[in-house]
């Protein structure tokens, strides 16, 4: 089924809020039982790669934030971008990585479908080399 712009809109808007409050359940409750989700990155980093379930969403952010500096990381969503199902979230952010220390900065894309009010993918586009230097000790 065809979903309209502002239904999307409003999804995402839903996604970012819960993002920006770190809310891996409410963000979760968004997304459809079957999902297509893609986060690149080196295979060493345990929340990267492929979902398809909804069961899987909470645990990525679970996994993930731990290895983030609390209360140092900065998001910056510089637009929203939305065309009947798609919703695509540009923006920059800023972490700093508790193991090593290093704080990284790179700019990201979020491709959203929504169908039926829910979110049925979800791609990261993001500088994976930069994010993977920021784990190196070296």
């Amino acid at each position: 089924m065809a979903t309209d712009t502002q239904t999307s809109r409003t999804v995402a808007e839903k996604f970012v809020e819960r993002l920006g409050r770190q809310d891996p359940d409410g963000i979760q409750e968004l997304f459809a039982q079957e999902i297509d989700w893609h986060v690149p990155g080196s295979d060493a980093f345990s929340w990267t790669g492929r979902r398809t379930r909804r069961e899987q969403v909470a645990p990525y952010f679970t996994t993930m934030w731990p290895h983030f500096a609390h209360g140092r990381s900065k998001v910056a969503l510089e637009h929203v971008i939305v065309d009947g199902g798609d919703a695509v979230l540009l923006a920059t952010w800023t972490h700093t990585v508790v193991a090593t220390g290093k704080e990284f900065t790179t700019p990201a894309a979020i491709h959203l479908r929504v169908e039926d009010d829910r979110i049925v993918r979800m791609h990261l586009y993001e500088d994976t080399l930069t994010v993977d230097k920021a784990f190196d000790a070296d």
